[in-house]
């Protein structure tokens, strides 16, 4: 009897394994075709289960973003699908497919298109590089086997999906999607510090949330180090320079720098400001008609901001001011002075 069961278990596996081969061929487990079905099929899952916000014009904006890096990426043959979930979690996955989601929770904590796109940029990074589907391919094993004989295998690799989404990725794979995040954002055209910045955020959250984007404290602070290191090796400049009790940061390149920034302004502190103000001089360095004497002023009768023509470089408020013992107008004065001495470095383009 027992010899029978073992010669029906190794008849029912050599068959399983025959059904297999016929489909995948040397395409891998999954194809393209069922990666995008199941990837919609687990999207509808996070719709049904979270809700999509009702606001057209966020989620245009969402998609807008996405689709600016999708076409930069080294993966562009998907039906992308960018929506924003209705859910106070500060999260944001990626389906197989190309269907990535961003929690509501999130978009309230980076709410400039400049952080989003380093998000963005990473989640796109995780379906360029078929982590969950590399993932599933790794689950599969006798599930898949024993699912083609006796089960429905369409249903077992949404299942498998969908909890491997749930679960989160490897440290090495999400290593990965920074590195993406931050190549993504900063060929689209956004600011080269979007991918730090989200890093920065989310490092310093309460670890009572649950996201995909961080499992440990530790390794926030090592991702943040290895974004800080991409940014190097691409010589993006100017640089931003923060004294060691975080009082102040300052946008510098070397002798020259801007003066330091010492008070936080619409949830955003120094060191935020610094790199946001960093990342608008790199892109203004790329122009080749930059020219020196376009800044100017602007008020609203309380804060002053600095312009390069349209394109804003700081605001100056009153906290700001009274931090460095001068007036308002004295401040952004100082800004514009600084600013027409900065000789930009020559950065090649992307």
């Amino acid at each position: 009897m027992l010899l029978r069961r073992i010669t029906g278990l190794a008849l029912t596996f050599a068959i399983a394994m025959n059904v297999l081969a016929m489909p995948i061929a040397s395409a891998g487990l999954i194809s393209t075709k069922e990666e995008i079905s199941i990837g919609r099929d687990v999207g509808k899952q996070l719709e049904k289960k979270y809700g999509l916000v009702e606001d057209q014009e966020l989620q245009d904006r969402i998609a807008r973003i996405g689709m600016s890096m999708v076409a930069i990426s080294d993966r562009r043959d998907l039906p992308y699908s960018f929506k924003v979930l209705n859910s106070k979690d500060i999260n944001a996955l990626a389906a197989p497919g190309g269907y990535i989601y961003i929690f509501k929770g999130l978009v309230d904590h980076m709410p400039s298109d400049d952080e989003l796109a380093g998000v963005i940029g990473h989640e796109i990074g995780h379906v360029v590089k078929k982590h969950t589907v590399k993932q599933m391919e790794k689950s599969l094993g006798m599930s898949v086997l024993f699912g083609v004989v006796f089960g429905d295998r369409g249903v077992m690799l949404q299942n498998i999906a969908y909890n491997a989404i749930m679960a989160g990725h490897s440290r090495s794979d999400e290593r990965e999607a920074d590195y993406l995040g931050f190549s993504h954002s900063l060929k689209a055209g956004y600011n080269p510090y979007s991918m730090l910045l989200g890093l920065y955020k989310l490092s310093e959250l309460d670890q009572k949330y649950h996201y995909d984007l961080f499992s440990d404290h530790p390794e926030g602070k090592a991702r943040v180090a290895a974004a800080l290191k991409y940014l190097k090796d691409a010589k993006v400049s100017p640089g931003v320079i923060q004294d060691e009790n975080a009082k102040w940061a300052k946008v510098a390149e070397g002798d020259w720098q801007l003066p330091p920034i010492y008070a936080s302004l619409g949830g955003y502190k120094p060191l935020y400001r610094a790199y946001f103000v960093a990342g608008t001089l790199y892109r203004l360095a790329q122009l080749p008609d930059y020219n020196k004497d376009r800044y100017i002023l602007d008020t609203d009768g309380t804060n002053i901001t600095v312009y390069y023509d349209d394109q804003k470089i700081i605001t100056v408020t009153p906290e700001d001011a009274a931090a460095q013992g001068v007036g308002t107008q004295e401040l952004a004065s100082l800004y514009v002075e600084a600013l027409k001495q900065w000789k930009p470095k020559s950065i090649a383009k992307e």
